[in-house]
């Protein structure tokens, strides 16, 4: 993925043999994905397209305790491109008789449902909402070959059929469904909320607008020539993949900090490859990277183009104050039509919002959900 900040020191990902302006910019934009969403993603294969990569255990696997309160159970279902999504259902323990409020929840980008997504998704389950966290196309248990790809179209379907899903499980009111989407989720949740329109209120934390960054670089930062010339790079690779087995891989998070100081690859590290914390085995962002050529579509398909038409569904938006993401909050926010919030996490960064239970505000998330789901 390419964007145009200060490349990270100490970090030797170089794939080429050959040296030319297209080869360099892309170079740098494989250290610069780090950036993006602290890369990486275990190349598996899967039976088919379709098919879901399975869990090597039935034990619980997730980066954070199991609760008593809340009911967990392993589903699958199919988006409408035909891949077999895997996802993790939780449900109350104790639950009132009838259909209940649901949500679909995903991200962060290049993590899986076993992180964020099912920390929130337990949590929010606890505060008494069927909730669905799912591995995205191309990631973790879902199907979809190759592997370590991602899709502003695709991505954007996979929220939709969560809601399929959700809609005909019989405890949930699919009257009442709401998405909530974590880091380059985000974007891609508001961008299915703005063409789902069974979806009836929208959430995101520490959101990215990948097609944006891609596209663009950090802070609208890059050249047209660099863009030129990253897309060259690209293209060119396309030749390299069809002659292998496998897409090349962008590169993952140093496994040693030593010499590095970018602040932001730095604070990805803490989450993506601590054991103690986020690391997980099947994560994109823990392991090998994504595919050298992933952000080709993102960036000629801008996600937030239709993000006015959210409304009259009410939008929440939540960032840290010190993320280097909160740009893409705040810009979303000024774009999207009424009822919006934007709510600022004081001392926050964007990882923190990913798994710090005494920062991430359920109770606001447990109150937003509460009213705009009855």
């Amino acid at each position: 993925m390419l964007e145009l900040s200060q490349q990270p020191q100490g970090i030797d990902m170089s794939e080429t043999t050959q040296n030319s302006p297209a080869t360099d910019v892309a170079d740098e934009g494989r250290r610069n994905l780090l950036k993006m969403a602290g890369v990486s993603a275990a190349a598996l294969t899967a039976v088919s397209f379709g098919a879901p990569l399975r869990a090597q255990t039935a034990e619980w696997d997730k980066t954070f305790p199991q609760s008593d309160a809340v009911e967990h159970s392993k589903v699958e279902f199919t988006n409408r491109y035909g891949i077999t999504l895997v996802g993790d259902l939780y449900m109350p323990a104790e639950r009132p008789e009838g259909p209940m409020p649901a949500l679909a929840i995903a991200g962060p980008f290049g993590a899986v449902k076993e992180q964020a997504a099912g920390l929130y998704a337990q949590t929010m389950a606890e505060r008494g909402f069927v909730t669905l966290a799912f591995d995205p196309s191309y990631v973790g248990e879902s199907g979809g070959q190759p592997r370590s790809v991602a899709s502003p179209d695709i991505n954007t379907e996979d929220f939709m059929a969560a809601i399929d899903f959700l809609g005909l499980h019989d405890s949930v009111d699919r009257e009442k469904l709401g998405i909530i989407g974590i880091c380059g989720f985000g974007g891609m949740a508001l961008n299915a909320v703005a063409a789902d329109k069974r979806v009836k209120a929208v959430a995101t934390t520490s959101m990215y607008d990948m097609s944006r960054v891609m596209a663009k670089g950090y802070y609208d930062s890059l050249t047209d020539e660099q863009r030129a010339a990253g897309l060259e790079a690209m293209s060119r690779q396309r030749w390299e993949d069809a002659q292998s087995e496998t897409p090349a891989l962008a590169g993952g998070l140093p496994d040693s900090l030593d010499g590095i100081d970018d602040p932001v690859i730095r604070m990805y590290h803490a989450y993506y490859k601590d054991p103690e914390r986020g690391y997980h085995a099947r994560s994109v962002n823990s392991n090998d990277g994504w595919t050298v050529t992933t952000p080709l579509s993102f960036m000629n398909m801008p996600l937030l183009t239709y993000i006015d038409e959210i409304s009259p569904r009410p939008m929440l938006v939540i960032a840290g104050s010190e993320a280097h993401s909160r740009y893409f909050s705040e810009d979303a926010v000024a774009a999207a039509a009424e009822p919006k919030e934007l709510m600022i996490i004081d001392g926050a960064d964007h990882v923190d919002l990913y798994d710090q239970v005494d920062i991430i505000p359920f109770d606001k998330l447990e109150a937003f959900f509460s009213q705009n789901l009855a």
